[in-house]
């Protein structure tokens, strides 16, 4: 699973994951294979909510990718939040169905541990022509 993903690399000047004071923030994370999206679009128009909802799982993985990648080793996360961006057309209101998406792909990681509070936001566009992006707070247990 997602642990055994590479890190996703950054696509501009910044790094995947800081850890401060025991908390890890990600970087916006969108739905990469290899480094290569594997999906591009607009939710409701071209993309449907399934699809949405998938990209929007792996989106997520990369970001738990992400996230571990910048804790100790032995370390354990327990998501605290999770913001979910969507590019939609004005009309989709589908949002929570979306990123549910998401939410299953961390609870199956982490168990309830990976269940965090969580906000879907509809967005006109994201980068590189991306249908959802992810990012995380979570912090580091033991």
């Amino acid at each position: 699973m997602s642990t055994e993903r590479p890190v996703p690399r950054p696509q501009g000047d910044y790094v995947p994951a800081v850890l401060h004071g025991g908390v890890v923030y990600t970087a916006g994370m969108t739905p990469r294979r290899d480094g290569v999206l594997a999906f591009t679009g607009v939710v409701g128009d071209g993309l449907d909510p399934d699809q949405g909802r998938f990209a929007a799982g792996l989106a997520a993985g990369n970001a738990l990718v992400a996230a571990r990648s910048a804790i100790p080793s032995g370390a354990a996360l327990r998501c605290l939040k999770m913001t979910v961006f969507i590019a939609c057309t004005a009309e989709f209101t589908a949002l929570s169905a979306v990123a549910d998406g998401a939410s299953a792909v961390l609870v199956d990681e982490l168990g309830e541990v990976g269940r965090p509070a969580r906000s879907a936001i509809g967005v006109c566009a994201l980068p590189s022509g991306a249908p959802v992006e992810v990012e995380l707070v979570c912090a580091v247990v033991s």
